[in-house]
């Protein structure tokens, strides 16, 4: 079994001294893994059965629950919350009617599972707050050990005041049964990491920023993959400037100003180890609807760890900043600090050092 010291010098690999907070969480995961997913007797005082983590963007959240679920030895899952909720319904398109098809596609889905880590957990929607009440109904009747992480207290989830009456039930049973933690530390990680060896962001939109990002598209997929293409995403036409094996190069009006939802991104993120946004006029953004398109394309990049780079008239972290319209921004403009440093991965150097190694000597 893990311990404590195994996590903290896990954590010092990459440069992190946990603060009392995530202390707090460590403790609460380890204490959670260590326990068993059998039903106590009546009256016998009950083990936490998940640790719920919240707090602002940038604290350390996903990078602690993260590295205790790599290190325990069970059956798991770890999933972005736009991806289980893509699951979830399509399977409940295909199940029969009944009484409780809720109740029943949540056992289906959460069979064999005995650690769920749930990644930025949120409900804004009412419908996803029936979904998410029934599903942790039924994990918690299972045994099943969960882990989430949110920039949200419990009692903040589904903030809208005419619906969020009907989800304190669901928060009360979070309260009762998950340990809370809140990731309180002054620091935002992401801002604060050394920037990438080649730039990701690109402004102002003239011939220059052009350039470097063909050099980029080069660079990863060559001149062959080099023309216009309309492909698909989720089902709906998108019209590419180029797309190769790994790259995908599309302009911003194509991917967020064109009525689109978060399944058109999951599905991009599971093509392309990579996506170039061009022609990001920054006026756009303030329309809620297309802010809300990019704040989702790039939460859904950024947990695959998928590269972007992006090119607009103006930089794109000063566009965002003091923006309303959109949920959950301040995490945005956090991942995307992160995404053009040194400290995020790209996973496209990967393809390009495999392809390397792979040619023959002349």
């Amino acid at each position: 079994m893990i311990d404590e010291a195994h996590v903290v010098s896990t954590l010092a690999a990459r440069a992190i001294v946990p603060d009392a907070s995530q202390r707090h969480a460590i403790a609460a995961l380890l204490d959670l893994l260590g326990t068993t997913a059998q039903r106590k007797p009546p009256g016998a005082a009950r083990a936490a059965q998940g640790v719920y983590c919240y707090g602002l963007p940038g604290r350390g959240k996903s990078l602690v629950v993260d590295t205790v679920f790599e290190l325990a030895e069970c059956a798991k899952r770890r999933i972005h919350f736009h991806e289980f909720l893509r699951e979830m319904n399509g399977r409940l398109v295909n199940e029969p009617r009944g009484d409780d098809r809720l109740g029943s596609v949540s056992r289906q889905w959460l069979d064999g599972i005995a650690l769920l880590c749930f990644d930025e957990f949120h409900v804004h929607d009412i419908a996803d707050a029936f979904l998410i009440g029934r599903f942790l109904d039924v994990a918690l009747e299972l045994g099943t050990r969960i882990a989430l992480t949110s920039n949200y207290a419990p009692r903040g989830l589904l903030p809208n005041q005419e619906y969020h009456e009907r989800f304190e039930p669901t928060i009360e049973r979070i309260e009762q049964h998950l340990t809370v933690v809140h990731f309180d530390g002054a620091r935002d990680y992401r801002f604060s990491a050394e920037p990438a060896q080649r730039p990701h962001f690109f402004a102002p939109l003239d011939a220059v920023t052009h350039e470097q990002l063909l050099r980029i598209f080069l660079l990863y997929e060559g001149e062959d993959a080099l023309y216009p293409q309309t492909l698909s995403a989720a089902g709906r036409p998108l019209n590419a400037q180029a797309a190769g094996a790994s790259l995908l190069w599309a302009s911003f009006e194509e991917l967020c100003v064109a009525s689109r939802s978060h399944l058109d991104y999951l599905d991009l993120a599971e093509r392309w180890q990579g996506l170039v946004i061009d022609q990001l006029d920054t006026h756009w953004l303030a329309k809620p609807h297309t802010l809300q398109r990019f704040v989702w394309l790039v939460d859904i990049f950024y947990d695959r760890k998928r590269a972007l780079f992006i090119c607009s008239d103006k930089p794109i972290a000063a566009a965002l900043n003091g923006l309303e319209g959109a949920h959950d921004l301040s995490r945005t403009l956090s991942r995307l600090a992160e995404m053009q440093s040194r400290a995020y991965p790209n996973p496209l150097d990967r393809v390009v050092d495999s392809s390397e190694a792979t040619e023959c000597p002349p």
